[in-house]
């Protein structure tokens, strides 16, 4: 027959193990979750080197071609002005927040996924 502490040991140590294997999950799921900021961010860095070196080329070509050494930079210029008042006038809109949010959770949690369906 079994003891009544044997049993509570046993009990003891499957708790146990289920607590640590419920670590270990999070600490991947922490993991995973970081590695994709991470990459969002260098993404986005990247993103921003493109788009100012797309800028200084429009407004140098403009320039050039307006024969004016500071009109295409002039036009750029106010061409970024006009994204930032149409994102100002859009920022309290309910669909440009949920498409945003939706897009995030996309990136993130097919990240999830896929790091999930590697392990089986």
């Amino acid at each position: 027959m079994l003891n009544i502490s044997e049993i509570t040991q046993t009990i003891k140590k499957l708790v146990e193990t289920r607590i640590n294997l419920i670590k270990q999950d999070i600490q991947e799921e922490i993991l995973t979750l970081t590695s994709r900021i991470f990459l969002l961010v260098v993404i986005g860095g990247l993103m921003l080197l493109v788009l100012l070196f797309l800028s200084l080329a429009l407004a140098f070509f403009l320039s050039s071609y307006l024969e004016s050494p500071f009109s295409g930079f002039l036009i750029v210029g106010l061409l970024f002005l006009l994204m930032i008042l149409i994102l100002y006038k859009v920022r309290d809109s309910k669909s440009f927040k949920q498409n945003i949010q939706n897009g995030l959770k996309n990136f993130i949690g097919t990240a999830a996924k896929n790091f999930k369906s590697d392990e089986e």
